[in-house]
């Protein structure tokens, strides 16, 4: 499991602007942070039409998973970062594990492991509805940049 702080390193406030409304392509997407504490966030995404990827199914766009996977793993990192410090993705695989049914989904993130330049992350998503039957499994590696306070 995670180690380091018990607490938040970033408000909740701080965090649920930088989620929501400072990054476009999650304004876009509709993003909510629904929870977070030190190592865990939780993101939902509402159904909109745009984000059907194959409209014979219907089925959600795996790239609207996978955006979804990344922006939930980082609030989960920046959970355990200070404000400051700076996140970038190196690396995110995404496992398909059954289609996105058009409705609401949810991504859970908890951090694996936090060194002094990389952060591991592991992500489900699921819709609320069907908790147990796990629709994308994801792990993101971030480069954690360090600023040190003067």
């Amino acid at each position: 499991m995670s180690e380091g702080p018990a607490e938040l390193r970033v408000s909740r406030e701080v965090l649920r602007q930088a989620v929501e409304e400072m990054i476009p392509f999650n304004r876009y997407l509709g993003l909510v942070l629904t929870a977070i504490t030190p190592g865990f966030a939780r993101v939902e995404l509402p159904f909109r039409p745009e984000l059907i990827g194959d409209p014979f199914r219907p089925a959600l766009h795996g790239g609207v998973l996978s955006a979804l996977i990344d922006a939930c793993a980082g609030a989960a990192l920046w959970t355990r970062v200070e404000p400051a410090d700076k996140i970038s993705t190196i690396d995110l695989r995404v496992d398909y594990l059954r289609p996105g049914e058009p409705e609401l989904i949810i991504c859970e993130a908890h951090v694996i492991r936090l060194g002094g330049r990389i952060g591991v992350v592991d992500a489900r998503v699921f819709h609320p509805g069907a908790p147990e039957r796990t629709i994308a499994t994801g792990k993101g590696v971030y480069n954690v940049r360090r600023f040190k306070k003067a």
